[in-house]
């Protein structure tokens, strides 16, 4: 066996639908074998518990507590936690497209004030220049606030091929179009609400399974940026196609303009 890592979470500090400290999640995923978690909670265009008024780096204080919490209970119980955040972008009626940013740091974040009013082009080309990645989270998800499916290859390094909250359709999909592009792959939780004493909802097992232990963040952006070998922690039946549940999907390409274009391809068929 591996070391597991849980690649998407959200902590009540920093995302408004968490449903758990960052404690409590460190608690959790230590007791399910994981050597470590990345917290990711929502950024300026999403569903941040972020302040909207104050000083940015007050601001910035604020939304890293749920990880600052995780990673101090992590230190305690011998847990691995890295920082992270899922980034929001949407336009009028057609929904969102997130994305997943790794290996950037609190100080980062209160050098760049401007990330708020970022296109996805230019987050890419600043989160590479700062040596970090973007991997696209769920790019098949179809809820009501997303009127659009957008892959987002130009603005990736990679996708989220499997999400535990997804439909299994979705993921099928997701997997068929990095299979088509050869694109890196990584599957999370995207857990809100670790199961603990009190707590109802079942326990979150997906993520990725490395043959060496990240030393830190930075160890797993070059994986994915240079290609390496990651392990997907999900069911072995995740990405088969019940034709009984696939309803038929229209996905659509963001162009150099970030503009929508239709992608004229069913991802549910072969």
């Amino acid at each position: 066996m591996g070391y597991r890592y849980e690649t998407h979470l959200h902590t009540c500090s920093g995302s408004l639908c968490g449903k758990s400290t960052g404690a409590e999640h460190a608690r959790f995923y230590k007791e399910a074998g994981y050597q470590g978690i990345i917290i990711t909670d929502h950024f300026c265009g999403g569903n941040t518990a972020m302040p909207r008024e104050g000083s940015w780096k007050s601001r910035i204080d604020a939304f890293a507590a749920g990880y600052e919490d995780a990673l101090a209970e992590g230190q305690r119980i011998g847990l691995d936690v890295f920082f992270g955040w899922e980034e929001c972008f949407s336009r009028y009626d057609e929904g969102r497209d997130e994305y997943l940013i790794y290996g950037l740091d609190k100080q980062w974040l209160y050098e760049h004030p401007e990330i708020e009013y970022w296109t996805r082009r230019q987050y890419y080309e600043a989160v590479h220049a700062g040596g970090g990645c973007m991997i696209q989270a769920h790019p098949f998800r179809k809820r009501d606030y997303i009127k659009k499916i957008r892959l987002g290859l130009q603005f990736c390094d990679g996708i989220e091929v499997a999400n535990l909250f997804n439909d299994p359709w979705a993921d099928a999909c997701a997997m068929r179009y990095a299979k088509a592009y050869d694109l890196v792959t990584i599957a999370g939780s995207d857990n809100h609400l670790s199961n603990l004493p009190g707590k109802t909802e079942p326990g979150m097992t997906y993520g990725i399974e490395l043959d060496k232990p990240l030393g830190d963040i930075h160890d797993l952006v070059r994986l994915i940026r240079s290609r390496g070998k990651i392990g997907l922690i999900v069911p072995p039946d995740r990405f088969e196609i019940d034709p009984d549940n696939a309803p038929e999907v229209e996905t659509f390409w963001l162009d150099e303009n970030e503009d929508t274009v239709p992608t004229h391809r069913n991802w549910l068929q072969d």
